[in-house]
């Protein structure tokens, strides 16, 4: 049967802390050790392939760009399979495998193409995850808990983001800037996270099917996952078109006098600042609801594009970055709790698939528009449009939040 009665925990994830299963912190254990391993390699990598590879600055666009769009794509894939299969953990054991796997290649790498590949199957493999592990938070969370599971893999999963950064700096001084020392040391965290899942998660029971479950939805049925869904979709889309990537946060502060070695404290403000949030944020919008706290995040989201438009030294831009932090932990786990409680039950990881690949394209957009305008007009200029675009979709977002509930009824 089809319904999340036929799901319950399994006796030994009974045991849980601050109200969430175990198996939920596990997996947002699991997201911080890989979080820590892939930016480890990720923050000295541009660095790496133009210093020590001799790559130009097009092949290093080239090797994120196809490494972002592999992960949107194969999520949209891998969620598919995982709800036809109606399995979670196995393709989420598969895709975190599969980006430690890819860890030592960084360090073997004797090539920028060899660089390519190992991004391609680092990637990979976070597509191969991401929508079944989402999917299984969303399966674990009791009633009522959603936002604050979702707050919570967010907030370990940033935390990940900031520790893995200082923690190449760190090491890159040790070892006296031995760029593939530091990858292969990466690969230590990924073990662990791989580990973790397979030997703590666990997996909700599920009713046995008599047939395999029928292919969940196609391109000329977009309707199975439902309007309310689509609505978030929507949401999403509009909210991720507003902010493009981090990098251009970087570009501001460098554009100021930040020292090249330096620039990861950027990401640094950003994940410390967004982990501090994103957990908070998800409990308190499990008890006042959702559309408030997403309103603000857009309102934090416009204050942040002013301050670094109107930026006049490396503080002003730092308060910048800490802003954009607290606009993603008041926004990123809220949506993605919105995604698992309007997505129907038996297509909860093509639910997710379907918006990470949305959101992914937006954010491509985001970035392509961010960076014509930098190019034409300056940093203002691109960070105002980022302001105006956040306008517009607030008030889209507050016309169409008055039309409807701002969370459907609980699940049973």
């Amino acid at each position: 049967m089809s319904d999340e009665k036929s799901m319950m925990a399994t006796p030994r994830d009974k045991g849980n802390f601050r109200g969430l299963p175990r198996s939920i912190w596990a997996l947002g254990f699991v997201s911080m050790l890989m979080d820590i391993s892939s930016e480890m390699i990720h923050g000295l990598l541009p660095v790496f392939l133009v210093t020590v590879m001799g790559a130009s600055t097009v092949t290093v666009g080239l090797i994120e760009g196809i490494g972002e769009a592999t992960a949107n794509i194969t999520k949209l894939a891998s969620g598919l399979i995982s709800d036809r299969w109606g399995r979670r953990k196995p393709l989420a054991a598969l895709g975190y495998g599969l980006s430690t796997l890819s860890k030592p290649l960084f360090a073997l790498a004797p090539s920028a193409g060899i660089v390519l590949g190992a991004r391609f199957a680092d990637r990979v493999g976070k597509g191969i995850r991401g929508a079944p592990r989402d999917a299984l938070v969303g399966e674990l969370a009791p009633p009522g808990k959603r936002g604050a599971a979702f707050g919570l893999r967010q907030s370990l999963d940033s935390v990940g983001a900031f520790v893995g950064p200082l923690l190449a700096i760190a090491l890159m001084a040790v070892f006296s800037d031995q760029f593939r020392t530091v990858f292969w040391l990466a690969a230590i965290p990924g073990v662990l996270a791989v580990l973790l899942l397979v030997l703590v998660v666990r997996e909700p029971a599920r009713a046995p099917v008599a047939t395999p479950r029928p292919t969940p939805i196609s391109l000329r049925n977009p309707g199975a996952l439902g309007r309310h869904f689509w609505g978030v979709v929507a949401l999403g889309g509009v909210m991720t078109l507003a902010r493009f990537t981090e990098a251009f946060v970087i570009l501001r502060a460098e554009n100021l006098g930040l020292a090249l070695a330096l620039a990861p404290l950027i990401l640094v403000v950003v994940s410390l600042v967004y982990a501090a949030s994103a957990y908070p944020v998800g409990i308190l919008s499990d008890r006042i609801g959702r559309t408030g706290l997403l309103a603000s995040g857009f309102l934090v989201l416009i204050a942040a594009d002013a301050v670094l438009a109107l930026a006049g030294s490396l503080s002003a831009v730092f308060a910048g970055a800490a802003l954009w932090g607290l606009h993603l932990g008041l926004t990123q786990g809220l949506l993605s709790a919105l995604v698992a409680e309007h997505a129907p039950v038996d297509l909860k990881a093509t639910a997710f698939g379907v918006f990470n690949l949305v959101t992914g394209i937006a954010l491509l957009l985001a970035s392509l528009l961010a960076g014509a305008l930098w190019q034409l007009f300056g940093p203002a200029a691109t960070f105002w449009t980022s302001g105006a675009l956040a306008m517009a979709g607030l008030a889209g977002f507050l016309i169409v939040s008055r039309k409807r509930p701002a969370a459907p009824t609980p699940d049973p």
